[in-house]
Parts: C-alpha cells; structure tokens; sequence
C-alpha cells in the first residue's frame, strides 16, 4: 500500500486537488465510495456506477447572466444528477448558491418535448469549512417538506452539507463502521497523521484517492498551482478583512462585496497564469477558471 511521500500535508480540500483527485475520468472509484458515504447507501442499496461529466463548468448561456464552475459534476445510476462543491470561506450566500447551482442543473436537464415526469433527481454535496447553520450536526440534508405534516413533496431535490467545523468538534469518530467519518478525518488537513494512515489502510476508496493524490503531487507544476490556490485563500481572508474595515466607513455588506469581487478577480488571474506558465491547455484553463480563451490569451 502506498502512504503519503511529503512531510507536510496537502489539503485534499484544495479546490484543485479536489477537482483532479475526485472530477476526471479514472476517478470513479473514490468518488462513488465517497457519494455512497455521503448518501448512507450500503449492501445492495449501494450505487454500483457513476460517470463524471468533464464538462465541468456551466457558462453564462446555461446560468443565465451568471457563470459557475461547480468542483464535480457526475451522473449515478439511473440517471440521478449529482453536483459536488467545496467551498472554504463563508461567501455568507451559501445557502442561495445551492439553489441557485441545482435549480439550473434541474432547469437545464429536460429538451424540450420531454415529459416532466423525465427530470432527473439532483442531488448536490457541498462540504464547507464554516458553521453555516448553528443547529443540527455536521451533516444535514435538506428536501422540500410540507411544513405542518412533513409530507414529502419529491424526492427530486436533496442538498448536503458537510461542515468540517462542526466535524472537527466530534468527540467519538466511528472510524470503523462510519465510512464518512472515515472520508471526514481524510479530508481534514488538520487531522492526526496516525488517524490518516488508519483510514487509508481501513479503506480501499480512500487508500485509491491518496495514491490518486500522491500521483498529481509528483509533478512539480501541479504543486506550484496547488499552492498558488493556497496562498490565493489566505489573501481572499485578509480581503475579507480588510473589507470588514471599509464596511465600517461605507456599510458593512457593500465593503464586503467589494473585497470579494477584487479577491475573486485577483484570484482567477493569479491561478490562470500558473497554470499559463505550466503549459496546460487552454480548454483545461478555461474549464477551471471560466476565462474566455482571448482573456487567457492576453495573459
């Protein structure tokens, strides 16, 4: 079995490490094994398959006026769509950025012709570094209920939430029958390194993401991205601070907006180079940063 190389850490976190370890073709295996964690399927009600979609981000013509790129977007079995996001900083829009994301995915899902009764279930998994909500526990699931009766409406929708915050905070981690607590400890930074090796050997999903891991951090250009998206976060925080400070001369919400859109715009840029000077393609580039083609030119 192959165990970790480095001395340091990575960040499985890392929104480009997370794209390369669990969003391309090859990845099946670990990205089944970690939806099946995350959706309590077990023995035979474990999905068996999952395609990933490489058509990763979703442009203005699809969002509307808005353009995303979502971390993972893959198809299980039976035609369940399902979107996977990291997000590390609390942007404070999490919750209508779910929606937003899904509903599109749900809209942009039917030709026309086609009967309702043909729209897929959409299932989207965002685990987050932040407390997003005070209540409940680290992992919350949302549908659309009937608020006296808690009659389900559909099944059609369904939205996760793994809060590494509250994560943290659990005192007993079943390692051995959880295989989300299993995932959780791995993709904690933080974690103890003993308790990474344990689950690395306990499970062969995420012993076949590791090695995955190891594999993309053996090229040097690889990790010059990786910690230009590192660094990226930390100065995307001192933004957030800085705009803290101006929302106190010019109104809290429009200091903090205005730092994140510098942040973002720096950000992008800053990752487009790296990945310019490391000779990836421009589709690659475009996909991860939804930079036109004559934007990543005039780098």
């Amino acid at each position: 079995m192959k165990t970790p190389q480095h001395s340091k850490r990575f960040n499985p976190l890392n929104d480009y490490l997370f794209l390369k370890v669990f969003g391309e073709k090859g990845d099946e295996e670990q990205l089944l094994a970690f939806l099946n964690a995350v959706l309590g399927r077990t023995g035979d009600s474990r999905f068996v398959s999952v395609e990933i979609l490489e058509n990763k981000s979703l442009d203005a013509e699809t969002m509307g006026l808005k353009s995303c790129v979502l971390d993972v977007r893959a198809v299980l079995q039976g035609g369940t769509r399902v979107n996977v996001e990291v997000q590390l900083r609390n942007d404070h829009n999490m919750e209508n950025r779910s929606l937003f994301y899904t509903s599109r995915e749900m809209g942009g899902s039917l030709e026309r012709g086609q009967d309702y009764q043909e729209l897929p279930r959409i299932i989207a998994v965002n685990i987050i570094d932040f407390e997003l909500f005070r209540a409940g526990n680290f992992h919350t699931c949302f549908h659309l209920w009937e608020d006296g009766e808690r009659i389900l409406m559909t099944d059609a929708l369904e939205i996760h939430y793994l809060d590494m915050v509250k994560w943290r905070r659990v005192k007993e981690k079943d390692l051995a029958n959880e295989p989300l607590h299993r995932w959780l400890s791995w993709f904690d930074a933080g974690s103890d390194p003993d308790v990474v090796l344990e689950v690395i050997r306990m499970d062969s999903a995420i012993q076949r993401a590791n090695e995955r891991q190891e594999y993309v951090l053996s090229d040097e250009e690889a990790i010059r991205i990786y910690e230009a998206r590192e660094k990226a976060e930390w100065d995307m925080l001192s933004r957030e601070k800085r705009a803290t400070r101006l929302g106190r001369e010019e109104g809290l919400e429009e200091g903090l907006e205005r730092g994140r859109e510098e942040g973002r715009a720096e950000n992008t840029l800053e990752i487009a180079r790296k990945m310019v000077n490391a000779g990836k393609p421009f589709s690659e580039i475009s996909e991860f940063t939804g930079l036109t083609q004559e934007q990543i030119e005039g780098l």
